[in-house]
């Protein structure tokens, strides 16, 4: 098993006039599960690439157990990359495919034999060792990269978007197996994903990055109940949190009209910012949609019916609301009825009593209080 540091470890490419990964700095424990998530260009695969030795680290350092991996060889660094692409050769079996790193390294063939029907057992291959992988399914096939992988019994395993190629049901029924797999292993896992519902189903912790940087590193509770700063908030919750800029006034904040109060803790962290305007969240179960005038209203643009739930999207029937990049903002509420409201009704939304507000500074994005 294996300590993983990241210490203020970057990467550039050559030609970027920006890091591709900003002083990345990261504690990951023996036997942890961590998750590396953000959009497109968030430096996410770049960070795994660099600790695979698949990338060079320009500055800082990134260690295994405490050894230093500057300059050693990626096959020296006793890690198993998992892929997007299943990278399996299509003339082999699966129970060769899943031995060939074994045969490479001139373990004898019963030993080999013997580690790929253990894999093959845990991953519910063995039926299909003798087939080819033109006669399997995707989800068949990513589970023969994982028992390629797991052969090995490296002290790492990195995946690198390795359900992104599946469909919607096998990624959610593979990424269970996945987890528990990586559970009953105990097998220190570096795991990257643009998907933040699998970043917060799957991982121990996960660290959610922007352009390079590190913005927070928690478990996935923390990171929904917590999120440090705004771009957090929006990224992380499906729907994603209701983010909007709005006055600050006696007692708590005005949107479109109507006082919703914040603890005066809150008030007195606005005040001492020296605050008029403030950056409010609101996730959708803290929305409610109401009929009887209370709140501030909203036409009903769109409404998703889940069966359990429904979520309905709604825009401000008065002066628009602006959200971060000052485009009107389309709020999101859930309700746990079918069909709450009707296409182009005019209704009322307000903020459930007792309701988690979370606030932002406007202009850095960070949290105000606790």
């Amino acid at each position: 098993m294996a300590e993983i540091s990241y210490k203020e470890a970057s990467c550039v490419y050559e030609g970027a006039d920006k890091l591709a990964v900003d002083s990345l700095s990261l504690d990951i424990e023996d036997g942890e599960f961590v998750v590396l998530v953000g959009p497109s260009g968030s430096g996410k695969s770049t960070a795994l690439r660099m600790l695979a030795g698949l990338e060079d680290i320009d500055g800082g350092n990134i260690s295994i157990n405490g050894k230093d991996m500057a300059g050693v060889p990626s096959k020296d660094r006793d890690i198993a990359m998992v892929f997007q692409n299943y990278a399996l050769y299509p003339n082999k079996t699966v129970g060769e495919n899943m031995g060939f790193a074994l045969k490479m390294r001139g373990v004898p063939v019963e030993e080999r034999k013997r580690k790929v029907a253990e894999a093959a057992k845990v991953l519910d291959l063995t039926e299909y060792l003798d087939r080819k992988p033109g006669k399997l399914s995707g989800g068949q096939r990513q589970r023969v990269a994982m028992g390629r992988a797991i052969v090995r019994e490296p002290q790492v395993f990195c995946m690198d978007e390795p359900l992104s190629n599946l469909d919607a049901k096998l990624r959610v029924q593979t990424r269970t197996q996945i987890a528990a797999l990586q559970r009953r292993l105990g097998t220190t896992t570096v795991y990257v994903t643009h998907d933040q519902v699998e970043a917060m189903t799957m991982g121990d912790r996960v660290a959610v990055l922007k352009f390079g940087q590190l913005q927070q590193f928690s478990s996935p509770t923390e990171l929904y109940d917590r999120p440090v700063n705004a771009f957090v908030a929006g990224f992380i919750g499906s729907p994603a949190m209701n983010l909007f800029v709005t006055p600050v006034v006696s007692g708590g904040v005005n949107i479109a009209g109507t006082t919703v109060p914040l603890p005066r803790e809150s008030m007195n962290q606005i005040a001492a910012a020296g605050l008029e305007t403030v950056t409010v969240g609101v996730r959708p179960e803290q929305l409610e949609l109401r009929r009887d005038g209370a709140g501030f209203g909203v036409v009903v643009e769109l409404i998703e019916e889940l069966g359990s739930e429904s979520y309905v999207y709604a825009r401000n029937s008065g002066p628009a609301i602006t959200g971060l990049d000052s485009a009107p903002v389309t709020f999101v509420a859930r309700s746990a009825t079918r069909s709450p409201a009707k296409l182009a009704e005019t209704a009322t939304m307000t903020v459930r009593e007792g309701a988690t507000i979370h606030l932002f500074h406007p202009a850095t994005g960070a949290r105000i209080g606790d």
